[in-house]
Parts: structure tokens; C-alpha cells; sequence
């Protein structure tokens, strides 16, 4: 792809100093970990970034977690503190910088971090990224780095009992519920589609940060206006000094030099510049997603100091959320136009989130465009994904709808909790902001639509005054606190609370915002209702199958080939699950006289109620302008929504979806 290069050299005048003095650096820590195993009071290797499980299958020291029944044999590691460790050497000259920092980029979850026995981070949050100062604690030689890993299990069980009231906690399984008290991702704990591996270890890379005086900290780039001639693009630039005194520096802008001056701390720079005859960011179908690069480069003088360098399109997205002669619109303006989205609901796609490589991530984006896709929401019960998802989506013109990580629960909300998720989606919308594919932020994944439907407030035994402080308290965080730091960070960008905004109970509520409609499936209803239930936007329906046989042997013996096996009895996590899918096969087909056959039919029946769904919504235009169905793909390999499996295999719906899709 021919891309455009911008390039803005930042000069800071601090008077002379030596040519490489002032260079930032970055030491990689990812190496040559360990991890202790109390039952056998032994080390064992580890890998970064991992998690526990993984380790200890590499290690031998558990079977396959996805084999038969092992997963029920396998919930006693959720219950253990494990501990990681490792060496590694310095010397005086990496001892030199001025700022030394080191930066975890995941830790999952409750962990301790301890630097040649001095404690430099305390983590809670498995979404947010982790740095502390350490110059002070490092020597020259050898230096001994420990993680100390706590259960969120036993870390939160006290608390969990203790609290006044109980909360909903997603479909997360287990006697005591801690995953609305847990900032990890809550798929782990168990959903209607994937098993219960509550994970623990070092999920995302390490390194160390070494910097003297200046360096840039975040590129934030936005299109401020467009027409057919020229956008102009406001750029704001932190820059982090550590010098104790005011310096004027000054920076280039194509050809265009600015002076200003730069003090201790952070320091925002605020900057604009123009492109001639820009060419748009378009999504899938509509045109070519074009992506300009923008670097940054940082000078002391005449010394390169620093570094960065983003990728962004010029583009205009909005959310039109608002009433009208049917009732209250949901669709979304591409650089103006009105554009159906055509796409499917993502979750992660492994319950050991390292085990993701990035050929992966590439097949599975490669098959969503493939299938005239342009739009996959991340849905709020996984993770804010990695950098090369949304970097592929950018370069495949796919929009995403970006759900904040809450889902199916109500949480413990005090000031350190608030303090916590402010800081965690701080740092992911500024992560994330540059994509041009992000589309719309969104609060969390049917908390409202549950506190309004679900009979929580019965099912819970909450007091009236319980209730009001519950749904105080959610509106302080998605109401509130999170809407006011989109504001701030990322103000052209949509929000919305909740998804969905409409129940799918009523047929007036069809005419209102997103909809998530399960009558076929929870409600039980023919394939035939997805023609006379079709709402404004369509976040989520679908209906489920198994894998191929070949899928189905990676995880089960011949002798476990049969729907009332122990082993298919566990794959199927949802409560109507098989007999369900046995109900709407015998609609259109024989009643199968095998489990194979019934694989296949599952196949079958799944595509032909795709089918009904995206024919219905597509044809409904402009009355509905979104088809998400759920879902995309799978986290570990069993029956789900799923049109592909989780080794990447096509179901029949995907064709289907692909044909459907890719008509007008």
C-alpha cells in the first residue's frame, strides 16, 4: 500500500551535550523466566509473555486443558498463588540513563513485583499496562526480578463475602464469584460458550526504559476537517522532560518551524498541518482503506533523541443515535454517508491469550474481509485486544465497534475501584485512539438491558434502597466516568452506555437503537421470527453448531462420539444447547441416525437461520442499517455460534454469510 510520510522533527535546545548522551533505549526482558511449583517445591521454565497453564503443560506437568473432561481436573491451579522469577545482567553503561523505568505491558492479575527484593508494583488490573522507576534498585551485575501471583480467588473471597449485597457476575461458574470484583478479562471465569480457566501469569511483553532529558510519550492524530482539496489534521504530542528547569525548544512541521517552551513533567503540543487532495480511509466495500504514516523524531540539539512513528487515516465517523418518524435511529456516517455494517461479534481466541500468533490474527481478518464483512465488534467479556488486531482491521478497511471490558455484571464500586478503571481506560483509548477503524466506543456488553429485564432485583433479593445504590453506582461509571474520559481523550469519537439500548421482548422496542434479539435461540422461537423481529441495528442473534468431526477429534476419544458422552455433555455450555439444535434440525431435515450426522446437519440448520437473519436485516433498509451477528469465532474448540472454529476451520455458515453479505 503507497503510503504518505509526514515528518515532524521536534529541536530542543538544552545546549550542548555528546552525541549518543541523550538517546533512549529499551531493554527486553522476555527471556529466560521461571516459575515455582509448591506442590513439588521445584523451578520450572517459563515463557513470556505466558500464563500458568501454559507453563505447566510445557512443562509436563498437567495434561492437554482442552483434552476430554481436563478441564474439570484442571480448577485447582485458579486457587493457587504462583511465583516467577528471573535473572538478568546489567552493565554501568545501561546503568547511565537518567530515567530508568521499567514497563509490563500485562499482568494477569494480582501481582506483586518485586526488583532485588524491594517491591516496585503493586497490579490489580490485568488491562492496563504497569511501569515504576528503578534506577535506584538496579545494580550493576546481576539483579533478581520476582512476580508474585495471587489467586483472584483467594485475593477476593473475604471481600466477596463481606460485601452487603451480591452482585451478578456475568456466567461466570464456581461457589465463590469474584469476577465482578476482578479487572481480568471475564470469559475466564466461564460463558456460554467456553470452559472456566482462571489465568494468572505474565500475559504481554516486558522491557526496560532508559531515557535522559526529553522524550515523546504519545502521538495523538486527528482529521479536524476535509474537503475534496485538503484536511487538515491536528496532531497533539506529549512530551515527557525530566529537566529541572524550563527549555525553549523548537519543532518542524513540513518545512514549518514553531518555538516553544517545554517544562519539567508533561507537556502537550498542540499542532496542525494541512494534506493536499487527501485521499479518504474507506471501510470494506466502499473503498480503499488509506492509511498515511506520520514520525516523530526527537532532538537534543543535533542528537536524535528519541522516536515515534503512527499510522492514521483521514476519515469522519458518527453514530446517528437520535429520534425519528419510526422511533430512535442507530446507524453510523462513514466521511458522511450512510453505511449497513455487515459483520459479527469477536471474542478472544484462546482462553490462553499468548497462545495467539499474529499469523492467526491475520487468517481470521483475512476471512472477515473475505466474507464482505465491514464492521466486528470486540465484545466486553475478553480484552482490549492487541496492537496488530486493530492494525490489520485499519489495513482492511474493517470498522470496530470497541466495547469497554464489563459484561453481564454489576461491580463494587468505591473511589479505588473508580480510580482503577479510570486508569485502565485512560490508557487503552489513548492506545487505541489513532485507529481509524475504531469506530464507536461502548460503555459494556447488556448490563442495562439485564438491570432492566433479567429480574435481577428478584433474583438477587436487593432492597429498594439496594437497588438504588447498585444502579447509582453503575452510573458513575458508564454514565459518568467513563463518557467524560472519551470526551477528554478521544472527543470526534461516539459513545454508547450500553449494548443493547433496546430489549428484544417487546415488537414496539424493535423500532428503538441497537438490539440484541435471542427469541431464536433463549426464547426458543423458529428461525422464522428473525423475518418479523428486526430492529434498528442488529449487535447480536445467531444460532449455534459443533466443528467438523476433524475439530471434534483434537479434543474427544472415539469412544466420547456421542451427544450423552461426559465429554460432550462439558463442551456444551449452554442450558438448551444440544436438544435445541436436535429441535430446529428436525424442522427442515430427517432426524440424523449418528452423531456425525448430527455434526452436520448442526451445520446445516445453523446456516439456513443465518441466512433467514441477514436476508431479513439487509432487505429492512433503512429501517434497520447493522447485521452483527454472534458469532465470529471461538476460544477453544467445541459447539458455539461460531461460523469458524477455533482452529480456524469454515463452518457451512460462513459461505453463507459471505453470499449474503456480499450482496447489495
Amino acid at each position: 500500500m503507497k503510503r504518505l510520510f509526514y515528518i515532524i522533527s521536534l529541536f530542543f535546545i538544552f545546549g550542548c551535550s555528546n552525541s549518543n548522551e541523550n538517546t533512549s533505549s529499551e531493554i527486553n526482558l522476555n527471556e529466560e523466566w521461571q516459575f515455582f511449583h509448591a506442590q513439588t517445591n521445584n523451578w520450572y521454565s517459563a515463557t513470556v509473555p505466558g500464563v500458568i497453564h501454559t507453563d505447566l503443560l510445557a512443562n509436563k506437568l498437567i495434561n492437554n486443558p482442552y483434552w476430554e473432561t481436563n478441564e474439570d481436573s484442571l480448577q485447582w491451579i485458579e486457587n493457587v498463588d504462583w511465583k516467577y522469577r528471573k535473572a538478568f545482567e546489567l552493565t554501568s553503561a545501561q546503568l547511565q540513563g537518567d530515567n530508568i523505568e521499567i514497563e509490563f505491558e500485562g499482568l494477569d492479575t494480582y501481582a506483586e513485583v518485586k526488583l532485588n527484593g524491594e517491591l516496585i508494583i503493586s497490579a490489580n488490573n490485568m488491562f492496563r499496562t504497569w511501569k515504576a522507576n528503578i534506577k535506584e534498585h538496579l545494580e550493576v551485575g546481576e539483579n533478581i526480578l520476582e512476580v508474585q501471583f495471587i489467586s483472584p480467588i483467594n485475593y477476593n473471597k473475604e471481600k466477596v463475602k463481606k460485601y452487603p449485597y451480591s452482585l451478578p457476575s456475568g456466567c461466570e461458574t464456581g461457589e465463590i464469584r469474584v469476577s465482578s470484583f476482578t479487572r481480568k478479562a471475564a470469559y475466564h471465569f466461564g460463558w456460554d460458550w467456553g470452559p472456566r480457566f482462571v489465568t494468572c501469569g505474565i500475559w504481554s511483553p516486558i522491557k526496560i526504559n532508559t531515557w535522559n532529558n526529553a522524550r515523546i510519550v504519545d502521538v495523538f492524530v486527528q482529521t479536524k476537517s476535509i474537503t475534496e482539496n485538503e484536511a487538515v489534521i491536528l496532531t497533539e504530542i506529549t512530551v515527557e522532560s525530566s529537566n529541572t528547569e524550563e527549555k525553549q525548544y523548537f519543532f518542524e512541521i513540513n518545512g514549518e518551524k514553531h518555538k516553544q517552551n517545554i517544562q519539567k513533567g508533561i507537556n502537550i503540543i498542540k499542532t496542525e498541518f494541512k494534506v493536499e487532495n487527501p485521499k479518504l480511509w474507506w471501510c470494506n466495500g466502499l473503498g480503499e482503506p488509506f492509511l498515511y504514516d506520520l514520525t516523530i523524531s526527537l532532538f537534543d540539539d543535533e542528537n536524535k533523541i528519541d522516536e515515534k512513528s503512527t499510522r492514521y487515516g483521514i476519515r469522519t465517523i458518527e453514530l446517528v443515535n437520535e429520534k425519528d418518524s419510526i422511533g430512535t435511529s442507530f446507524f453510523f456516517k462513514l466521511n458522511g454517508q450512510p453505511v449497513f455494517m455487515k459483520g459479527a461479534n469477536y471474542i478472544p481466541q484462546d482462553m490462553f491469550l499468548p497462545n495467539v500468533t499474529d499469523s492467526q490474527y491475520q487468517k481470521l481478518l483475512d476471512d472477515v474481509k473475505s466474507a464482505n464483512m465491514n464492521m466486528i465488534r470486540v465484545w466486553g467479556g475478553g480484552i482490549y485486544e492487541n496492537d496488530i488486531f486493530y492494525d490489520i482491521c485499519d489495513e482492511k478497511g474493517i470498522l470496530v465497534w470497541q466495547d469497554f471490558m464489563f459484561a453481564g455484571s454489576m461491580y463494587p464500586v468505591d473511589a479505588a475501584f473508580k480510580e482503577n478503571v479510570k486508569q485502565e481506560v485512560k490508557q487503552n483509548i489513548t492506545r487505541l485512539r489513532n485507529h481509524p477503524s475504531i469506530a464507536l466506543w461502548c460503555g459494556n456488553n447488556e448490563i442495562e438491558v439485564a438491570w432492566e429485564n433479567w429480574g435481577w432485583q428478584k433474583q438477587y433479593n436487593y432492597s429498594p434502597s439496594d437497588s438504588a445504590q447498585i444502579w447509582y453506582d453503575y452510573t458513575q461509571v458508564f454514565h459518568e466516568l467513563i463518557p467524560n474520559l472519551v470526551n477528554e481523550l478521544d472527543p470526534s469519537r461516539n459513545y454508547t452506555p450500553s449494548s443493547p439500548s433496546s430489549n428484544w421482548g417487546t415488537s414496539e422496542n424493535f423500532n428503538h437503537g441497537s438490539m440484541h434479539y435471542w427469541g431464536v435461540w433463549h426464547g426458543r422461537e423458529p428461525f422464522e421470527n428473525f423475518e418479523h423481529n428486526v430492529g434498528r441495528f442488529m449487535v447480536e442473534y445467531g444460532f449455534q453448531s459443533f466443528p467438523n468431526m476433524a475439530t471434534i477429534k483434537t479434543f474427544a476419544a472415539d469412544s466420547s462420539l456421542s451427544l450423552e458422552s461426559p465429554t460432550m455433555l462439558n463442551r456444551q455450555k449452554s442450558y438448551i444447547g444440544n436438544g435445541l439444535i436436535l429441535e430446529h434440525i428436525k424442522q427442515y431435515y430427517d432426524e440424523p441416525k449418528t452423531f456425525e450426522g448430527f455434526v452436520n446437519l448442526s451445520q446445516e440448520t445453523q446456516a439456513k437461520g443465518m441466512q433467514m437473519a441477514i436476508r431479513a436485516h439487509m432487505n429492512n433498509q433503512p429501517h434497520c442499517m447493522g447485521s452483527l451477528f454472534w458469532q465470529l469465532n471461538d476460544c477453544w474448540p467445541g459447539p458455539s455460534w461460531s461460523i469458524i472454529d477455533y482452529y480456524g476451520n469454515k463452518k457451512k455458515a460462513y459461505e453463507v454469510v459471505k453470499a449474503e453479505f456480499g450482496k447489495n
